[in-house]
């Protein structure tokens, strides 16, 4: 069984579901909840939904938060080392949801911010690392994950880079950016970010460009399913039709979904699929993890 190492943040999440319009400075009528959370703690919890073991390298605070959020770890089966520090809180991340199921999230890092080359386990039987953009894009743990990057390069492992959202790159320039790509083996994105880092306004051609940078180029398109390339090879895929209720973790189950795939077959129509797949069950429900049950 193959095993992917998630390397960046774990959080709490918290979510708005809107009844009505936001009333800017009052009330608004809304549903909340709150959900464990974090990209890469999500990517991990949905591997193990894919016959793939998950390790994850973030951080909790020494904190109910944290303790709450390591055992829902446990019940997935994601292996880990060492989550808990003093120092800063667990990391919350705020979310609206509005009537389509579209997110708006307000992230606060928290203890993930204090990642260390230390935290990364033994490498030998890891068979590929997905790396949440996040880890970079905060100062405070870039030049340490930077590190890691450097470390599991060496051990001869394949990396898979989301770079989150446009809103959470644009805190750094995206030539510095597009450096990190050079440094991976694919990078995962939804069409916004791809049009955003390639500085394009056709999808089709910010896919290309972005081959510059990395060989394997995986974007996500909603709706409309999800487009890759490889080594020149170009492959498109539909979404799976479901009923949209939460779009929060979409993304990341598609990872979770294709990486472990990508390595078993390396076909990106598969791949693909696999993604799209695991994408459709996230969606159908509220937050960001698969269902214990």
């Amino acid at each position: 069984m193959k095993k992917i190492l998630c390397i960046g943040d774990i959080a709490l999440d918290v979510i708005s579901q809107l009844k009505e319009p936001i009333n800017y400075g009052n009330d608004t009528a809304s549903k909340i909840s709150s959900h464990p959370g974090g990209q890469a703690a999500n990517v991990a919890t949905w591997i193990t939904r894919t016959n793939t073991k998950s390790h994850l390298v973030a951080r909790t605070g020494n904190d109910p938060v944290g303790f709450a959020l390591i055992s829902d770890l446990d019940k997935y089966g994601v292996e880990h080392l060492n989550l808990m520090h003093s120092g800063r809180p667990t990391g919350v991340v705020v979310i609206l949801v509005d009537s389509n199921g579209e997110r708006t999230m307000f992230p606060d890092n928290g203890a993930n911010a204090d990642l260390e080359v230390a935290d990364l386990p033994p490498l030998d039987d890891i068979d590929g690392v997905y790396l949440s953009g996040y880890a970079l894009l905060d100062f405070r743990s870039r030049d340490s994950v930077l590190a890691m990057v450097k470390k599991v390069k060496s051990a001869g492992k394949p990396i898979f880079f989301d770079p989150t959202t446009t809103g959470a790159m644009k805190i750094v320039s995206r030539e510095e950016v597009l450096s990190w790509v050079t440094l991976m083996d694919g990078i995962l994105l939804n069409s916004e970010e791809a049009l955003y880092l390639a500085a394009e306004t056709d999808v089709e051609v910010a896919e290309k460009k972005l081959t510059e940078y990395t060989p394997l180029v995986v974007i996500k398109l909603g709706s409309k399913g999800a487009m890759g390339i490889n080594a020149g090879k170009t492959s498109k895929v539909p979404a799976v039709t479901t009923n949209v209720v939460d779009t929060t973790g979409a993304g990341d189950s598609f990872a979770a979904g294709f990486i472990p795939k990508w390595l078993e077959t390396s076909d990106l129509t598969q791949a693909l699929s696999a993604g799209a797949a695991l994408a459709a069950k996230c969606v159908a429900s509220v937050g960001a993890r698969p269902p214990l049950n």
